[in-house]
């Protein structure tokens, strides 16, 4: 089986803050990125990688990520599109004929674990289509006007992490009817699921953060150190 991995950091992250993009923001030392790029890079499964990034940064990442931590399957670097939905079709489109299994994954999600990663590409084997996610422990109101109209049952209620882990040619032909649809997902599984096939879901791990906000960066620290 011939695996790609597709890692999407082509956002601004304005609510972080600062000039620098999130995903260049230094934990430890260490750009966000660089982070996240060691889990595929170590995980015997990934044959290729593929980041997005912005256009004005592709550069910088070349330098200061790809060719610093000397990330041998890291094959090309794209510029992101204007959403991230556009930047995974370009990446998806710039994959070779051969490939069996695309694994997409957020740039600034850095504590996934090369294990979870192995586990979500073994299941897509089968399933075709899996993702990582949680069960949902707190109390969900749905409110309209500020006023709640109804409680729901969390039990059937999960948070979609990344990665999400697919046959080429089903994400491929899902993005491609997204983008004649004109229909923009929250995630790449949405895509899938309009097709009417099912996606299996792995528990993910809590410690798979997104880091969005400064807050995010006090955490991340405080899991590194840990």
């Amino acid at each position: 089986m011939n695996v790609k991995a597709i890692i999407a950091a082509g956002g601004r992250g304005e609510r972080m803050g600062g000039e620098l993009p999130k995903q260049f923001i230094q934990i430890k030392k260490k750009p966000v990125l660089t982070h996240t790029v060691e889990k595929f890079e170590k995980c015997d499964l990934i044959d290729e990688i593929v980041l997005v990034v912005p256009e004005d940064y592709i550069s910088f990442c070349s330098c200061q990520v790809v060719d610093v931590y000397d990330f041998k399957k890291v094959r090309r670097i794209l510029a992101g599109g204007k959403e991230r939905q556009d930047s995974v079709y370009k990446a998806l489109l710039s994959l070779s004929g051969n490939t069996d299994i695309v694994v997409i994954h957020d740039g600034v999600r850095p504590f996934i674990s090369s294990e979870k990663i192995a586990k979500s590409i073994e299941i897509c084997k089968k399933e075709k289509a899996v993702i990582l996610a949680l069960p949902i422990n707190e109390t969900v109101k749905r409110i309209e006007d500020k006023f709640v109209i109804t409680t729901l049952d969390r039990e059937k209620l999960w948070v979609a992490q990344t990665p999400q882990t697919f046959e080429y040619k089903l994400i491929l032909e899902a993005y491609k009817k997204a983008k004649g649809d004109g229909f923009i997902g929250t995630d790449d599984s949405s895509l899938v699921e309009r097709l009417g096939f099912k996606v299996k879901v792995l528990e993910g791990d809590y410690e798979n953060i997104k880091i969005t906000t400064p807050e995010d960066l006090i955490l991340a620290e405080k899991m590194i150190e840990k």
